[in-house]
């Protein structure tokens, strides 16, 4: 609806009227332009020219696409220039910081629901929300994203572009990228972190490391199978979002810029329990264990199949079960089968097999290899139901 300020210098006599009109039927972008009325001299007509444009702008009501041109993806807040004045040496500057990997460093000047609008000469780029550093999430972790990305308005952030696409206008950057390539370099695998649970999925969790400085830099994956020596059906049942952990790196991918964690390392292997106190290997009996002869042994549930495929492969002479032990903690009530990193000798090579805390050594007549005798049981496998 059109708003009307009427003013006036003396009284009975109109100098000024100032008349607001709404220019924009789109309903994120509300427009005002003011006229002001002049009479002539002491007619009754009145002559007017316009004044000023007013444009308001709500945020957060853009899609999370990125492409840069007057809508800016739809955005709501507008920031790029004119397209007279975008000059093509500037998508060429963007190119070049692309292909040398060279690290931008932009300022914020806004957001969307996608990432945040970051000022690159004439041009406005985005950089979506999961290409941001983890550490903002961490140190406010009570905070939306939109929240830490109204907080980020007008600071400066150090920053990669990994997509510039001059004909479809899209100028994507990422931080992530560029803190890759400054703290990568400052770990090795071995180091030991201490770590925040990121997202959780299916197969495993990202944990945020912590680095000297305080803060969470880069992130890595423990995969689901070294989350824990136990069995883990679902990795929420054992971290969950926010939850601090160690973490031990056992791979860097340098190329892919990825990292492997393991949290089952930095504990004691319960194999190593099994052997060294379940079943010791002089004959005596340790306290808390239970160990029994050979021939009172009935093999664990699937054993016998197994045994019976096993014979039937070409250099496996004998297997027979040679003791038994009682472990302290359920590792899994399935059976397994576990390989002993020691290598056949005297043609003698040992595998255990576990179900819930009940644990078998097993030993094989075998003229194979350590890797003949992993193939070997993995055909048995595929054959045995």
């Amino acid at each position: 609806m059109p708003i009307l300020n009427l003013s006036s210098l003396g009284v009975g006599s109109l100098t000024n009227i100032c008349f607001h009109s709404q220019t924009s039927a789109n309903d994120n972008i509300i427009s005002y332009v003011s006229y002001n009325y002049i009479p002539f001299n002491n007619n009754n007509l009145l002559n007017y020219h316009r004044k000023s444009v007013i444009s308001r702008y709500p945020l957060h009501a853009a899609p999370v696409n990125s492409q840069i041109d007057e809508n800016l993806d739809g955005s709501t807040l507008s920031l790029e220039p004119p397209r007279s004045i975008r000059r093509p040496a500037d998508w060429e500057a963007a190119k070049k910081y692309k292909e040398t990997g060279s690290i931008y460093e932009g300022r914020v000047e806004g957001f969307n629901n996608g990432g945040l609008l970051v000022r690159f000469q004439s041009l406005v780029g985005f950089l979506p929300f999961p290409q941001l550093s983890p550490s903002y999430s961490c140190e406010e972790p009570k905070k939306t994203i939109q929240q830490i990305a109204r907080g980020l308005i007008g600071s400066v952030i150090n920053m990669k572009v990994i997509e510039v696409d001059e004909a479809s206008k899209k100028l994507i950057f990422s931080e992530k990228e560029a803190t890759w390539s400054k703290y990568s370099e400052k770990i090795k695998e071995g180091d030991i972190f201490e770590a925040r649970v990121g997202v959780v999925e299916d197969y495993g969790a990202f944990l945020h490391l912590r680095f000297p400085d305080g803060k969470y830099h880069l992130t890595g994956l423990v995969h689901v199978s070294e989350v824990s020596w136990d069995y883990v059906q679902d990795v929420r049942d054992v971290l969950r979002v926010g939850d601090f952990s160690r973490a031990k790196v056992v791979n860097i991918d340098r190329k892919k810029s990825r990292i492997t964690l393991s949290i089952r390392q930095l504990e004691e292997d319960p194999l190593l329990e099994t052997l060294d106190k379940v079943i010791p290997q002089d004959g005596a009996t340790s306290p808390g264990s239970n160990t029994s002869d050979s021939s009172d042994i009935q093999p664990l549930p699937g054993l016998e199949e197994i045994f019976e495929e096993l014979l039937k492969e070409e250099g496996i002479s004998e297997v027979g079960i040679r003791r038994q032990g009682f472990e302290k903690r359920v590792v899994s009530q399935d059976l397994q089968l576990w390989l002993s990193n020691a290598p056949a000798t005297d043609n003698h090579y040992t595998l255990l097999a576990r179900a819930g805390r009940q644990v078998q050594e097993i030993q094989m007549t075998t003229s194979l290899d350590q890797e003949g005798i992993k193939k070997a049981l993995q055909r048995v496998l595929e054959r045995v139901p």
